[in-house]
């Protein structure tokens, strides 16, 4: 068989092809394109291989598309591949955090946009490329907005360079106006246009609550159950807000069509970004024969990747965010909003790829007209001390001055420069500290976790510390599958340590090596051979970067005082988020007091008693995450993490 024959009749039956013409013309015409383009139209996989097509790669340069989602990088680079006859890493090839897949053949490179920040970093004027093209703009992530006001300054200085910005929702007169060089008031001198693009969207029928839904996770099971009894064929796709509610929606699902029966009838699936990529897969498969899919998701779900199969849709409402609540804090948490009207219009449009859709929103025509128009761009919303110190890094002195596509508040700037000083990052001038400010914006890690990584030459532990690190790039080391709880608490509990989450973590990678990475022990204590094998690979390459600063990997085991070691040197970073436990038993943060509990995976709920001092990694709501006991002393006496070299 002809397989790519076969995708040129696919190609050419998208949508977007009776633009591909008009694409190229109006690239050659201008220096940046504007394409709106509906759920389905094929612009992602598309629009690159126009380009190619055109010729845009002859003079050895490549074409580079950023994507919000390490998934959708990997999908639509594998999609791209597929199509042109290739594999990837070849023609077509992908980057993202700690993996890359890319040759000195590449043509067409897919990345995340921070890689892309990244690469500006060692070439500001992106000479390897002669075309960026900026996919799911509209999700205005803060790395979309600082690579967009950033490409906005090498468009400056490198008049053949070419930008598409493609966005699925009508904010496109906002990316026109930042980017348009035209001062006068003659059209025809614009540098900037927009082309509106259909999709293959057919009609989606819209079904609202009657009342508020007390449980949309307990809802969307029951509203899976209403449409396999009473709608025709199709997969479900259903939206909720985080992984702990996907699991446990998938795992409520499994349960009821057990006890009614339909196991037979449903093969249902979890999809979320923390998930192993081999799992995240699963999804895009076609099911069983015989068998209905059902994919509980995240927002990763709600542009760019398209789920094949899917028509019907469930929308519990909400999205999960990152979120400074209090103007004087740096301290972010996870919290679950309202999602926008452009949102919901984009879940529902998933239901009407292969006909006829229908859409289930577990929430009222009224909740739904109060919605907002469009999401609050992440920069206005999230702590600026990575967004600073990368600014910082690329050579921007007046950050205050600087050309944001949506400008945050002087105030959520100057907490942000606080948190780096005292993370000794900047000086009191707010320039950037030799070496060690230097070398925090080296590296692929928020600024708390890169000062605990550059410390541990301080305290002695850097093997230690950077398979703490590595751990905690994977999220849940133990397998999303596994359904009994009882057995995974179990253990759970030997791996656990009393110190708390971040030597538990350090248990369970140096249990992982001392059994030489063995998929067989990783299965029978419930574990991720594949997370854990990321994991090895990250350890791998923060070591490099160590190296390359010449620090010494050392390990502090059987050291006198080796926990303390490492818990000393986790504080002299993570002692802006520390908590201390109250009378009440919750916790009370030091940034901006307020109450937290800790969560259910905790390892510290092990113990008889609760810790009076903690550190915290992550703060979701009002629960927080990889938690560990730690002394008052430790974090009063700050003077002991200072670092002159």
């Amino acid at each position: 068989m002809n397989f790519y024959g076969s995708f040129s009749n696919q190609r050419k039956n998208l949508p977007i092809f009776r633009y591909r013409k008009n694409i190229i013309y109006l690239m050659e015409k201008y220096r940046t394109l504007i394409i709106v383009g509906e759920t389905g139209s094929g612009k992602t996989t598309q629009i690159p291989q126009y380009l190619y097509e055109a010729g845009w790669c002859e003079d050895g340069r490549m074409i580079g598309i950023t994507q919000p989602r390490r998934i959708s990088v990997l999908t639509i680079s594998s999609r791209v591949a597929e199509e042109m006859n290739t594999n990837v890493g070849g023609d077509v090839g992908y980057a993202i955090r700690f993996d890359h897949q890319c040759c000195s053949e590449t043509k067409i490179k897919f990345m995340t946009d921070g890689v892309l920040l990244r690469e500006l970093v060692s070439d500001p004027l992106l000479t390897k490329y002669s075309i960026i093209m900026v996919d799911e703009a509209h999700e205005r992530s803060v790395n979309t907005d600082i690579l967009l006001s950033l490409l906005k300054k090498v468009m400056m200085c490198r008049p053949d360079i070419k930008l598409i910005i493609s966005s699925a929702t009508m904010n496109a007169e906002l990316f026109k106006e930042y980017f348009n060089e035209n001062t006068t008031d003659d059209d025809k001198k614009d540098t900037a246009t927009i082309l509106s693009v259909e999709g293959r969207c057919y009609p989606v029928d819209i079904f609202y609550a009657k009342d508020p839904v007390p449980d949309y996770v307990i809802s969307s099971v029951k509203t899976c159950l209403n449409i396999h009894k009473n709608y025709g064929s199709g997969d479900i796709l259903v939206f909720l807000t985080g992984m702990d509610e996907v699991k446990d929606a998938k795992q409520l699902m499994e349960e009821t069509v057990n006890r009614e029966r339909l196991s037979r009838d449903f093969w249902i699936l979890g999809l979320y970004g923390e998930m192993p990529m081999k799992t995240q897969m699963l999804a895009f498969e076609t099911p069983p024969y015989g068998k209905r899919k059902i994919v509980f998701t995240t927002n990763v779900a709600e542009a760019s990747l398209t789920i094949p199969g899917i028509s019907f849709v469930v929308d519990c409402g909400f999205v999960k965010v990152r979120m400074v609540l209090d103007s004087k804090s740096t301290l972010e948490r996870l919290v679950i909003i309202p999602l926008s009207k452009a949102s919901a219009e984009q879940r529902a449009g998933r239901a009407g790829r292969l006909g006829v859709g229908k859409c289930f929103r577990l929430y009222t025509k009224v909740d739904f007209d109060n919605l907002e128009k469009e999401s609050i761009p992440e920069i206005q919303r999230i702590s600026l001390a990575p967004v600073l110190l990368s600014l910082k890094n690329l050579g921007i002195v007046n950050t205050l001055r600087y050309n944001f596509i949506s400008r945050p508040s002087v105030n959520s700037m100057a907490v942000a420069y606080t948190q780096l000083h005292s993370l000794k990052a900047v000086d009191e001038s707010g320039k950037l500290t030799k070496p060690f400010g230097e070398r925090m914006t080296i590296l692929p890690l928020l600024p708390m976790e890169s000062r605990v990584l550059l410390m541990s030459e301080i305290f002695e532990c850097s093997d230690e510390i950077t398979s703490i690190l590595a751990m905690l790039s994977i999220e849940d080391p133990f397998h999303p599958k596994y359904k009994d709880q009882q057995r995974l608490d179990i253990i759970r509990k030997k791996f656990s340590t009393e110190e708390g989450d971040h030597l538990t973590l350090l248990n369970i990678y140096s249990s992982f090596i001392n059994n030489k990475m063995s998929k067989e022990w990783c299965s029978s204590k419930l574990l991720s051979h594949s997370s854990l094998m990321k994991a090895h690979t990250i350890k791998n390459q923060l070591q490099s970067y160590l190296k390359s600063f010449n620090i010494p990997i050392v390990s502090c085991k059987g050291m006198v005082g080796e926990v303390d070691k490492i818990l000393q040197c986790l504080v002299s970073g993570f002692f802006l988020q520390s908590a201390q436990l109250d009378s009440s038993g919750y916790y009370i943060t030091t940034q901006d007091r307020t109450r937290v509990s800790i969560s259910r995976d905790s390892s510290i709920n092990y113990r008889n008693k609760l810790p009076k001092y903690i550190i915290f990694g992550q703060c979701m709501g009002d629960s927080i995450r990889f938690i560990s006991e730690v002394s008052e002393e430790w974090l009063l006496n700050t003077e002991m993490f200072e670092n002159d070299k």
